[in-house]
């Protein structure tokens, strides 16, 4: 007998066909492999039953007397085009095939056929509306739930980051932003600026790290004409050309000693002094900084002054790296698939659920820049519709435990059972126990996850947040 199919649930299947008998065996045949199947041996009340209830998948004859296939397929294209139609017969012809594939049949099956091949056309199609449906419901999370601008996450690390975003954007405090490169430290201090009253007035992004210590007091200050050689003429700072907005300040921590000096008195002062002049500038701008360094650490080994520490870590804000929040990949991907592919003109592109494990399993070194990057680089030289396994990168689809390995004891021996445990014990633990990701991440469904944590007695967190897909199968 064959197995049920996990991504039958929640697909509803709609069979028509004359022959009683050939709709009682279809729907004992669909209905074990775990589908919500209906049946109708008469067009017109089929027609109507799609018409009130809806269906993923119509599976219907060509040939009977009350109405023709073909005006079926028609008529549920007509009422709902994302429904797929699977067309049998048995008098098949060239011409009524390409017919039924020009209205949009998904495909065409020729009576009397072998039962296999046609419940593995159904889950192919049950496969293809899964994943239309995932991706329809990431772009709603996406949109209505899990952003804030273009920050993307429902992770409780993301979460908390917009609930401070929120609670500082009206204020003018000085805001750090902590973070490795690729986190998106910028997106946040952008988010702050246009949610705060500052948002009609300018914001002025300057790497510190990028300008030459020689030029960065001018950069940030301004200079008069004739303050060095090449200053041919007067030029306004950053900090004037920022009045009434706010200035970011990457990579704070890079500034020199002296840099800092005179960026504190900026802050204390609120006024700034363009290089080779001593008349100071009253300047209204809120200052948002942000480094990957640890500050407190660099204050204690004399290269961060601590008076500045202290005035510009008022609020500060924890960005958390990519693999300490796995459970926002899927969203990020999806949003960054419908950012690209609109750019490239490819709408429909989207990823294998395989695919998409494998970059739940790495580890992202480069942060969400870099997961963006090959979202891009996959959307423009992909030649198909869906990303899979092989068009990724070997770094990425090499997804193995051997980080697993590495961790046991030297001279520990253990079964194949026990290191599966604790495989399966680390990616819950990564992913916060949230079953679906973890279940993505070792490529088994839910239920075979559940099975496994209670096989091998695995306590959760009494803590740990709600698998938000729990109760879905």
């Amino acid at each position: 007998m064959m197995e049920e199919n996990q991504k039958a649930y929640n697909i509803k299947v709609l069979v028509i066909d004359d022959d009683v008998k050939m709709l009682e065996l279809l729907k004992k045949v669909l209905s074990r492999r775990g589908y919500t199947v209906e049946t109708s041996p008469k067009p017109t009340e089929a027609l109507e039953k799609f018409t009130l209830n809806g269906f993923d998948i119509v599976v219907t004859d060509i040939n009977m007397p009350e109405m023709n296939g073909l005006e079926i397929l028609k008529q549920i294209k007509s009422i709902s085009p994302d429904t797929i139609v699977i067309m049998i017969t048995a008098f098949a012809t060239v011409s009524s095939a390409v017919e039924s594939m020009k209205l949009g049949a998904y495909d065409y099956i020729i009576k009397p056929f072998n039962m296999e091949e046609f419940v593995l056309i159904v889950d192919r199609a049950a496969e293809q509306i899964s994943l239309k449906k995932e991706v329809e419901f990431l772009r709603r999370e996406v949109q209505q739930r899990y952003s804030f601008g273009n920050i993307i996450g429902k992770s409780p690390q993301m979460q908390k980051v917009f609930q401070l975003i929120k609670q500082v954007a009206n204020t003018n405090s000085n805001v750090i932003i902590y973070g490795k490169s690729g986190t998106g430290k910028e997106l946040v201090a952008k988010a702050i600026h246009y949610n705060s009253p500052r948002k009609d007035k300018p914001f002025i992004a300057v790497n510190c790290s990028a300008i030459p210590e020689s030029l960065l007091e001018s950069e940030l200050f301004g200079h008069e004409k004739g303050a060095f050689t090449g200053a041919i003429s007067s030029r306004k700072g950053l900090f004037e050309e920022a009045n009434g907005g706010t200035i970011f300040l990457d990579e704070v921590g890079d500034m020199s000693l002296a840099m800092q000096a005179k960026l504190l008195r900026v802050l204390e002062e609120k006024e700034i002094r363009a290089v080779g002049s001593d008349k100071p500038k009253k300047v209204d701008v809120r200052v948002i900084a942000a480094t990957h360094k640890d500050l407190e650490k660099a204050v204690k080994e004399g290269t961060f002054r601590e008076d500045l520490f202290y005035r510009l870590n008022v609020i500060p804000i924890y960005l958390p790296e990519l693999r300490e929040r796995v459970e926002d990949i899927p969203l990020l991907v999806e949003y960054f698939l419908k950012k690209y592919g609109e750019e490239a003109g490819r709408p429909n592109i989207r990823i294998s659920r395989e695919a998409l494990a494998c970059l739940m399993r790495y580890s992202w070194p480069g942060n969400v820049r870099e997961l963006e990057n090959l979202i891009e680089r996959l959307v423009v030289l992909s030649t198909s519709d869906e990303i899979k396994v092989e068009h990724l990168p070997e770094h990425i689809r090499v997804c193995k435990v051997e980080n697993i390995v590495e961790e046991l004891t030297l001279g520990e021996r253990i079964t194949l059972e026990e290191l599966e445990k604790r495989y399966i014990l680390k990616v819950l633990r990564e992913t916060g126990w949230h079953k679906s990701n973890a279940a993505k991440i070792l490529g088994i469904d839910r239920r075979t996850l559940y099975r496994k944590i209670e096989e091998y007695q695995l306590e959760e967190p009494e803590d740990s947040p709600k698998d938000e897909a729990e109760g879905a199968d």
